[in-house]
C-alpha cells in the first residue's frame, strides 16, 4: 500500500459510524471484500450492521451476530455475506463456508479476518476501527478502483456537510448506462428526499475520428454545465426540469429537485397510453419554442448547444457497421465497398434534413427518462431528467425517441394514436411543414435505430452488459417501420442485402 491507499477518519460518534457504514454500503460492488478489523468493542459489529441496513434500505433490518454460525446471508441489492472468523478453528474452514462463492455473486463483511490468514483476496479493502477519545479513528486501505470508489463517496459526504447537510441519510437510487449515478437524499429524519446526482469527470478515452474521442465527437456532455444550463431554460418556459439546489462542477456532484419516481409504464411494464400522449404533447409543445444555442450558466459560463451535425449522425451510424453486423456475421466485418456504400448513403440522407425544423432536442426522450406527476396540470406533468445531451437538431429525432420507445413495445394502434396526437397539435401551431417533417421524422427514426442496433452489441461485448440484448428485435422492427419511407430506399436495399431487417434473430 501507499500513502495515498490509505483513509484516514475520526469518528466522533455511533452516529458518524453509521453514516460511514451507509457511505460504504453506496462504494462497494459485487466482488469486494470488506476486512474489519478493531479490538473488542471498537465498532466493527456497528459499522457492518450499518451497510447491511443501507443495502437493504431498511433501518429496522434485523442483523444478528454469526459469532456462533460464522456466516449469514443477505438477498438485497447487491448479496451480501456477513463473516465473523472469531470462532473459525482453520483457515481452510473458509471454503466449506461458501466464501469464494460469495464474493463471486456479492459482497463479503468480515469480522476478525486475522482468522483467516491468508485465505483472503489480496485485493481485500482493509477497515480498522481504533479507539481515539472521545471517539474512534478508522483508517481504511484500499487500492485503484476500489480506493476511487471510497473517496467518491467520502467527496459526496464532505459536499453535503457544505450544502448543510452533515447528517443527511444517503440511498442508493439507480444508475445508468453512463458514468452517472444516483442518490436519494433525506436531510432530515421524515423530511421529503431530494436527489443527489453522482457524475464523475468523463475520461478522455482513445481517438476515434480526427483525433478525438467518442464523446466530443457525439457531443456527449462532459461536465453538470450542460444539465444545468438546460434545467433553467426548460423550466423558465414552463416545463418541469428539476430545480439544481447546489453543485460542485469541478467534482460533478449536484443536489436536485426530486419530481417524482412514477413514469409512464404499468406494473407489468407496458405503455400506460394517457402517459404517452402527455409526453407527446408536452413534445408538441418544446418544439413550437426557439431556444437559443447560448445559455449562461455558473459563474462566467456560457453553455453552447452543439449542433447534431453530421459528424455526430455518421459516427452513431457506424455502430452498425463496427458492431452489429459482425456479431451477426459471427465476426466477419462489413466489406469495404459495403461500408463505403452504407455511409455514402447517409450522406445523402443528412443532405435531405438541410431544411429540416431544427430546434432543441433532448436526445433521450423516452420511458427510463419520463416521470409522470399525476397531480400537476398540462405540461408540467410530464418530469423531464435527462437532458445533458441536448443538441440543436431535428426535432423528428425525440419525437421517434418516444414513439418508438427503446426499451418497450410500442404497438402499432398506440404508434398511430401518438403520431396523430403530435401532427394535431403542430398542425393548429400554425407554419408546419408537415411533408418535412415526415420525411425527417423516418430518417431520424433509421439513424436512432441504426445507432442502437450497434449499441446493444457494444454493450454485450466490450462492455460485458447483456441484459440490453433483449431490445434488439425490437430495435430492428422499428427500423422497418422508418425504412417504409420513399426517401430511404437506397438504405432499405442496403439493408436487405447485408440481412439486416424486421425478422433478424
Amino acid at each position: 500500500m501507499t500513502t495515498s491507499d490509505v483513509i484516514s477518519l475520526f469518528l466522533k460518534d455511533e452516529a458518524a459510524t453509521i453514516r460511514l457504514g451507509e457511505d460504504l454500503a453506496l462504494a462497494l460492488k459485487a466482488g469486494d471484500c470488506l476486512a474489519l478489523s478493531g479490538d473488542l468493542g471498537a465498532g466493527k459489529s456497528s459499522l457492518a450492521r450499518a451497510i447491511l441496513r443501507a443495502m437493504a434500505d431498511d433501518e429496522g433490518l434485523e442483523v444478528p451476530s454469526p459469532t456462533f454460525t460464522l456466516v449469514q446471508s443477505y438477498d438485497l441489492r447487491i448479496a451480501v455475506s456477513h463473516f465473523d472468523l472469531y470462532r473459525l478453528g482453520d483457515p481452510a474452514e473458509l471454503t466449506e463456508l461458501g466464501f469464494d462463492e460469495a464474493l463471486q455473486s456479492g459482497i463479503c463483511l468480515v469480522e476478525w479476518p486475522e482468522m483467516a490468514g491468508s485465505e483472503l483476496p489480496a485485493e481485500c479493502i482493509t477497515l480498522t476501527l481504533t479507539h481515539e477519545a472521545p471517539g474512534r479513528r478508522a483508517t481504511i486501505e484500499a487500492a485503484g478502483a476500489q480506493n476511487t470508489r471510497i473517496r467518491r463517496v467520502l467527496a459526496i459526504r464532505e459536499f453535503l456537510d457544505a450544502a448543510g447537510y452533515p447528517t443527511a441519510k444517503r440511498r442508493f437510487l439507480t444508475g445508468d448506462a453512463s458514468l452517472r449515478a444516483y442518490e436519494a437524499i433525506y436531510p432530515k429524519a421524515g423530511s421529503q428526499r431530494i436527489i443527489l446526482m453522482d457524475w464523475p469527470p468523463l475520461a478522455e478515452g482513445p481517438p476515434v475520428l480526427d483525433g478525438k474521442p467518442y464523446p466530443k465527437v457525439a457531443h456527449l456532455a462532459e461536465n453538470a454545465y450542460p444539465f444545468v444550463a438546460i434545467a433553467d431554460t426548460l423550466r423558465k418556459d414552463g416545463f418541469a426540469a428539476p430545480e439544481v439546489y447546489r453543485v460542485d462542477y469541478n467534482k460533478g456532484i449536484l443536489l436536485i429537485e426530486d419530481l417524482g419516481s412514477d413514469g409512464v409504464l404499468d406494473a407489468h411494464g407496458q405503455p400506460i397510453i394517457e402517459r404517452y400522449r402527455e409526453s407527446v404533447a408536452c413534445l408538441a409543445r418544446l418544439h413550437a419554442l426557439k431556444l437559443p444555442h447560448d445559455i449562461p450558466v455558473g459563474k462566467g459560463h456560457v453553455h453552447h448547444i452543439p449542433d447534431f451535425d453530421r459528424t455526430a449522425m455518421k459516427m452513431e451510424v457506424r455502430l452498425l457497421l463496427d458492431w452489429h453486423l459482425p456479431w451477426k456475421r459471427q465476426g466477419v466485418p462489413a466489406t469495404e465497398a459495403e461500408r463505403a456504400e452504407y455511409l455514402a448513403i447517409w450522406d445523402a440522407l443528412i443532405d435531405e434534413l438541410a431544411t429540416a425544423e431544427k430546434n432543441l432536442l433532448l436526445r433521450d426522450f423516452h420511458s427510463p427518462n419520463i416521470i409522470w406527476r399525476e397531480h400537476e396540470s398540462g405540461i408540467r406533468k410530464i418530469g423531464l431528467i435527462d437532458f445533458q445531451d441536448a443538441m440543436i437538431g431535428p426535432t423528428a429525432y425525440d419525437l421517434a425517441s418516444i414513439v418508438q420507445d427503446a426499451r418497450v413495445t410500442i404497438e402499432p394502434d398506440l404508434f398511430r394514436q401518438l403520431m396523430d396526437d403530435y401532427l394535431t397539435l403542430r398542425r393548429a401551431q400554425g407554419g408546419f411543414d408537415e411533408a418535412g417533417f415526415m420525411k425527417a421524422w423516418a430518417i431520424m427514426s433509421a439513424q436512432r435505430n441504426c445507432k442502437l442496433a450497434g449499441l446493444w452489441v457494444r454493450l454485450l461485448q466490450r462492455d460485458g452488459k447483456p441484459g440490453y440484448l433483449k431490445h434488439m428485435p425490437r430495435t430492428l422492427s422499428y427500423l422497418n417501420v422508418a425504412l417504409k419511407h420513399e426517401t430511404l430506399a437506397p438504405l432499405r436495399d442496403w439493408c436487405a442485402r447485408a440481412g439486416i431487417g424486421q425478422n433478424e434473430s
